[in-house]
């Protein structure tokens, strides 16, 4: 269960969360420009964009959960159980297998019109990454500086939406997610107004109640709208770090506390981690679940023409910080 949005501050953020019930060793990942990708059943370019973003080493190959291009273009992969169907290779078009749908669009796509003109030649394929790496079942957030759209593979085919709520859960499909969202379009930041009966004198008995019906349970539907609404209300920081520190803000309305979501085989689905991205300006922010702390991996303090992936340490562990006390007096805090 995974929530992703994206955000115009004086920059475009993307941002994600990752939760789920089985705990994967996901670290900071990075693809340099001549890292030779292997497609399967398609040939890979000799150059390809940088990306960098979160996902899982295996075999010396990054699996992006998600991730960011030099050129802006972002996108994530989310949860979408019972919805996604993936193919056999077809004659004529470009195989691309599920897990590697991510660095075929960022490592080529320099902007989202290039990305829809991609997925036109696109189908994604059933190819495992090895046998005990069967694909996930994903429908796919991708976006650029100006604009989003949802990715999923249906039964019927791909489908390719905009994205004008730009938020993305996990089930129903997007457009059902959509119709479900119109039914809160009275919700507000503001103060309530009296319309049940303008003529009695009601009171409101609590600040916030512009927001009463709010969703505030863990469903995917519920995450949905929830985090549409503080998507759409948030206000901009002044700084990078403001800006930055309200993404994580905002994730953290949608986040899962470990113990809260509990599965019937016994499993526990909470927050792995969430991540902000600067897609203009390529850095990569995230907080773990064992981790507070933000930390940030910048793209171009590595080797963008380097040909090895290249594997950030990833922070885990609380970081407090302890301060001294101060004996007070009358006139205030003594040093």
């Amino acid at each position: 269960m995974c929530t992703a949005i994206t955000k115009r501050f004086s920059d475009r953020y993307f941002g994600r969360t990752l939760d789920y019930d089985r705990v994967y060793p996901f670290r900071p990942l990075m693809t340099p420009r001549y890292f030779h990708h292997d497609f399967r059943h398609t040939a890979a370019p000799d150059v390809s964009f940088a990306i960098l973003g979160m996902g899982m080493p295996v075999d010396g190959v990054p699996l992006f959960f998600d991730a960011v291009n030099e050129k802006g273009v972002y996108a994530a992969g989310l949860l979408f159980d019972g919805n996604a169907v993936y193919r056999k290779p077809l004659s004529g078009m470009d195989n691309i297998p599920s897990f590697a749908l991510i660095p075929w669009l960022l490592g080529h796509c320099a902007d989202l019109q290039e990305v829809r003109t991609a997925l036109t030649r696109i189908n994604i394929t059933d190819t495992p990454f090895r046998e005990d790496l069967p694909p996930s079942p994903l429908h796919w957030f991708i976006g650029d500086g100006e604009t989003s759209l949802v990715v999923e593979s249906l039964a019927d085919g791909i489908q390719i939406h905009d994205n004008p709520a730009e938020i993305l859960t996990n089930n129903p499909p997007f457009l059902m997610q959509m119709h479900y969202l119109s039914r809160f379009m009275s919700l507000s930041p503001y103060p309530a107004e009296n319309r049940l009966a303008p003529e009695i004198p009601l009171v409101p008995d609590s600040r916030g109640m512009g927001t009463l019906g709010l969703p505030g349970d863990g469903t995917s539907v519920s995450r949905f709208v929830r985090g549409a609404f503080v998507l759409h209300n948030a206000e901009a920081g002044g700084t990078e770090e403001e800006n930055v520190g309200q993404i994580f803000h905002m994730m953290g309305t949608v986040e899962q506390v470990k113990g809260c979501v509990r599965l019937a085989d016994g499993g526990v689905s909470f927050t792995q981690y969430t991540s902000c991205v600067n897609a203009s300006r390529g850095i990569y922010y995230y907080t773990t679940y064992g981790s507070r702390r933000i930390t940030a991996v910048d793209m171009y303090a590595a080797d963008l023409d380097g040909r090895e992936p290249i594997c950030f340490p990833l922070t885990v562990g609380e970081d407090i910080l302890y301060t001294p006390g101060r004996v007070m007096d009358g006139e205030g805090v003594k040093t």
